[in-house]
């Protein structure tokens, strides 16, 4: 049990850090480059989220298939 807490924290670390990125290459792009549609920036948080369930869906399950170590 301690084993599953200790990974889904590691989990919500490096959920902060990819939606940091994804953040930071949306800003970016929209700064330097041109505007994003809005349907495009829903999209790609569609994207972020469905990695995020799939990887708890993962760990809930006993998959190894995420993991730090």
């Amino acid at each position: 049990m301690l084993a599953m807490a200790i990974n889904i924290l590691w989990f919500l670390i490096a959920l902060l850090c990819l939606c940091g990125v994804v953040a930071l290459v949306i800003w970016g792009i929209e700064n330097f480059i041109q505007p994003l549609p809005g349907k495009l920036k829903q999209g790609i948080w569609f994207i972020v989220l469905l990695l995020a369930v799939i990887a708890v869906l993962t760990m809930l399950a006993g998959g190894h298939g995420f993991s730090f170590r």
